[in-house]
């Protein structure tokens, strides 16, 4: 089964035919005579959606669909009102209510089925929603709930066949919403790269709506507006292309002519789901970064590092270059925490590692593998240069004190480190990236054994740097010197 619904009515053929629509699109269906037994049922099955009639002897539907709506238990759930009146002032009460759709008997299938899919694919992003917020309230944050708007920053684009009609609704719409309104041409919305509208609110031509489908097509192909709510007005008997506009993911459909109250309600509706899935995909961006990036220092950490260092490692036997692997170590460090305090000594790691980003490529890896411990990898680097920029990363450090502002004053921290250098490559004995790490790490304490503030190479390199400390540069070598070799 795709899911399972909850038809909601007190007539018995009614509910029969609706089970065999719905059961032959293969769709579970549980029944309910009545409003009260509907939210028995709903509490204890959790259907994937309620079909829910509105003239009912015990609880009428909005009754119904309100009782619902203020369940935490149930207001995920997706509504489709279903009624003989055909009057906008029952539509406006059922969206008031919180229903999601407001359709009118007799029920045309195709459209009922495109509708209960629509929902269904919200109802998936409800409950990834919910489990985002239960998560977010274990670690002892805050819910969604207050922040989702309609709001003044939002913006609402109007693609109309006329600038009559776009004016027309934009005065409309403006007294009854907060937010901004453009009027836009198809090719202007297709053209801009940035700062789009949040919703699209698109007429349909009356002569040829299923060209609305091609502007659809179009918004959801383009980064820009690919995560847009889309509004579509069609005319009233446009009920194929209603269908099909709702499987391509258009948010919602409307029919000609259009109650402005009602406009208002499902734009402030999607308006309210839009910036819901910004906030919640912000967050998983944010997320992976925070998976990938030590917040300290704002380097790489281990994870990232240990995955790219392949990635270098197979662009080396592509290329036929030389890559080198350094392993940079604080000296001392545990005096400096003991004297100044652990704020000041957080300071410090976070200072050097800005110098070194600064001063390194794009293309090169530096990353933070803990405590006091960098991982610096320099592809396309045969091993002189590399002994230059490793001396050079010593000279930076040792020559500029950080500068450390607090409470008890500012205090200018003088450090030292110590380096370690191994060499990958095709032509080397070498290109395993945790083998390399292991030789700089065991140079890294060769130099820590030979005085710090030094650099080692790697036994197994070709050259190995003499016993005492070599002579230091004055800084590092600036981008344009940083050639491939």
């Amino acid at each position: 089964m795709s899911g399972t619904i909850l038809v909601v009515d007190d007539v018995a053929t009614n509910r029969i035919v609706m089970k065999v629509k719905l059961a032959s699109a293969c769709y579970g269906v549980l029944q309910a005579t009545g409003g009260r037994q509907a939210l028995i049922m709903a509490r204890r099955e959790k259907p994937d959606l309620i079909l829910l009639d509105v003239m009912m002897p015990d609880l009428d539907g909005f009754a119904v669909c309100i009782a619902l709506k203020s369940d935490p238990s149930t207001a995920h759930i997706p509504v489709i009102m279903v009624t003989a009146m055909a009057d906008s002032d029952a539509r406006l009460r059922g969206l008031q209510a919180g229903a999601d759709e407001f359709l009118t008997k007799p029920l045309d299938e195709m459209t009922l089925l495109a509708r209960v899919r629509s929902l269904m694919r919200s109802q998936s992003s409800a409950s990834d929603r919910r489990m985002h917020d239960q998560t977010r309230q274990a670690l002892g944050g805050q819910t969604e709930a207050g922040e989702l708007g309609p709001r003044s920053d939002q913006c609402i684009g109007i693609i109309t066949h006329g600038k009559q009609i776009a004016m027309h609704w934009q005065r409309a719409l403006s007294g009854r919403m907060p937010c901004e309104f453009t009027s836009l041409s198809r090719e202007s919305a297709l053209a801009a790269s940035k700062n789009q509208p949040d919703l699209f609110l698109i007429e349909a031509n009356p002569q040829h709506p299923e060209g609305a489908l091609q502007i659809v097509a179009d918004l959801r192909a383009r980064p820009s507006t690919r995560h847009a709510s889309l509004v579509i007005i069609l005319p009233q008997d446009a009920q194929r292309v209603a269908a099909q506009a709702l499987d391509q993911g258009v948010n919602e459909v409307l029919s000609q002519p259009v109650d402005m109250e009602e406009l208002a309600l499902r734009l402030g509706t999607q308006l309210r789901a839009k910036r819901g899935a910004d906030l919640r995909r912000a967050e998983v961006e944010a997320g992976l970064r925070l998976a990938v990036i030590d917040p300290l220092t704002g380097l790489f950490n281990r994870r990232y590092a240990l995955n790219h260092m392949e990635n270098i490692s197979a662009r080396a036997a592509r290329t036929g270059r030389d890559f080198a692997v350094i392993m940079l170590d604080f000296d001392h460090f545990k005096q400096v925490n003991d004297h100044y305090g652990h704020a000041v000594g957080d300071q410090v790691l976070a200072e050097v590692a800005m110098r070194l980003r600064e001063k390194l490529r794009a293309m090169d890896l530096i990353a933070r593998l803990g405590g006091e411990e960098f991982l610096i990898v320099l592809p396309d680097t045969g091993l002189g240069q590399a002994e230059r920029i490793a001396a050079r990363m010593c000279r930076l450090i040792e020559m500029a004190p950080v500068i450390c502002p607090g409470a008890g004053g500012t205090r200018r921290v003088s450090v030292t480190v110590s380096l370690g250098l191994a060499m990958g490559g095709p032509r080397r004995r070498e290109a395993d990236p945790a083998v390399l790490i292991e030789q700089a790490d065991g140079a890294l304490y060769a130099a820590k054994a030979g005085g710090r503030n030094t650099v080692r190479v790697a036994v197994d390199a070709p050259l190995m740097l003499p016993a005492t400390p070599i002579a230091l540069p004055k800084a590092l070598p600036d981008m344009a010197e940083r050639k491939a070799v």
